[in-house]
C-alpha cells in the first residue's frame, strides 16, 4: 500500500495536516549522519520542520555540515536510553533507522536500538514514528540482515503506534564502489543475469519519509515498500557504460549467499508505476548515475552498504 498520491507541489507546499497535528514541528533524525538520516534530513530541512540530528559525534564533519545546513545536533547514542529519551523529549516525529548489521552480535544491537525507539516512542506518546525497515522484511526471506528489521517492524505494530514504516530495496548508491580495472569497469557479481532487480536512489528515501511526515492521516497505519527502477544487471552495465563511456561488463560469480538467492527466487515487489504518481521526479538508475558521475575520470568510493 502507497501514500495518497500526490502533486510535487502539494509535497513541497507548507501543509496544514501536519501543523494540526501538533505545536510542533520538530523532528528527531536518528542515524543523522548516515545515508538514509541524511538524506531525510535534508528533506524535512527543505520542507520547514525544524530537524534535531541525532549525533554520537558532533564534531564531525557529517554533523558539522547538518547544522550548517539548519539542523540542531543532539548528542546521543542509540545504545543509551537515556540520551534516546532526551533527544526524544518534547519531539513531534522520529525517523529511526539503525546501522546496517551482519554478524549475530550486530544483528542483536540493531534490534535493540530499534526496540527501544519504538517502546521510547510509546512511553512518551510521540505523534509520528517512521522507520526504515528493508523491501520484503515482511515475507519470511530467511536473510539475517532482513528478519531483524521485521523483529522491529513487529514490535512497533504490537505497540500499536501511530507509525509508517518504510521499507527501501537495493540502494543505487551501492553500485558506486566498482573501481575500474584494466580500462574497464567489471560488475563482478552473484546474480541472475536475467533477473530483474528493484533499487532505489537514497535520496528518494528521504522524499517518502517526508511526505510520510507531512501527511500522517494519509500515512500513519502503513507500510510501504519503496524502489526507483528495476532493471537486470546487464542493463546497469549498459547504462554505465553509456553514461560513463568506460567499457562496462558483469561478471557473474556463483550465487551461494541467501540473500542473492533470494534476489534471484524471490526479489522486491514494490508497486513502482504507483510510486512514480506519487512521486514523479523518482530518479531512475540512468539519472542517478548521470547525476553522480559527472565525467569518465571520476573515481568511486564506496557509498555506504546500507542494503
Amino acid at each position: 500500500m502507497i501514500f495518497s498520491e500526490l502533486t510535487y507541489s502539494e509535497r513541497v507546499a507548507p501543509n496544514k495536516e501536519r501543523v494540526s497535528m501538533s505545536d510542533s514541528d520538530v523532528i528527531l533524525v536518528t542515524g543523522a549522519t548516515g545515508n538514509q538520516g541524511g538524506a531525510t534530513a535534508r528533506q524535512l530541512l527543505a520542507r520547514g520542520w525544524q530537524v534535531h540530528a541525532l549525533v554520537r559525534d558532533p564534531g564531525k564533519p557529517a554533523a558539522q555540515e547538518l547544522q550548517d545546513q539548519g539542523a540542531v545536533l543532539v548528542q546521543g547514542d542509540l545504545e543509551d536510553p537515556d540520551s534516546l529519551r532526551r533527544a526524544m523529549d518534547g519531539v513531534h516525529g522520529v525517523f529511526s533507522v539503525q546501522a546496517l548489521a551482519y554478524e549475530p552480535h550486530t544483528l542483536a544491537a540493531e534490534v535493540r536500538q530499534g526496540k527501544a525507539v519504538a517502546d521510547i516512542a510509546s512511553e512518551i506518546g510521540l505523534a509520528h514514528l517512521v522507520y526504515s525497515s528493508v523491501g520484503g522484511a515482511e515475507r519470511n526471506t530467511g536473510i539475517d540482515h532482513f528478519e531483524s528489521k521485521a523483529e522491529i517492524e513487529r514490535h512497533i505494530l504490537n505497540l500499536d503506534l501511530p507509525a509508517t514504516i518504510v521499507r527501501p530495496v537495493f540502494f543505487m548508491n551501492n553500485l558506486l564502489h566498482y573501481a575500474d580495472a584494466r580500462g574497464e569497469r567489471v560488475l563482478s557479481l552473484p546474480v541472475d543475469p536475467h533477473k530483474p532487480m528493484q533499487v532505489i536512489a537514497v535520496d528518494d528515501i528521504g522524499v517518502f519519509v517526508a511526505d510520510a511526515f507531512d501527511h500522517p492521516g494519509r500515512s500513519i497505519g502503513r507500510q510501504i515498500e519503496l524502489a526507483g527502477d528495476e532493471l537486470t544487471f546487464p542493463q546497469v552495465a549498459e547504462i554505465y557504460q553509456r553514461v560513463t563511456g568506460t567499457p562496462t561488463r558483469l561478471e557473474v560469480l556463483p550465487i551461494e549467499e541467501r540473500m542473492f538467492q533470494w534476489f534471484a527466487e524471490a526479489g522486491y515487489q514494490a508497486d513502482i508505476p504507483a510510486l512514480r504518481r506519487q512521486h514523479p521526479e523518482l530518479l531512475t538508475f540512468e539519472q542517478f548515475l548521470s547525476r553522480r558521475l559527472a565525467a569518465p575520470t571520476h573515481t568511486n568510493g564506496r557509498q555506504g552498504a546500507d542494503r
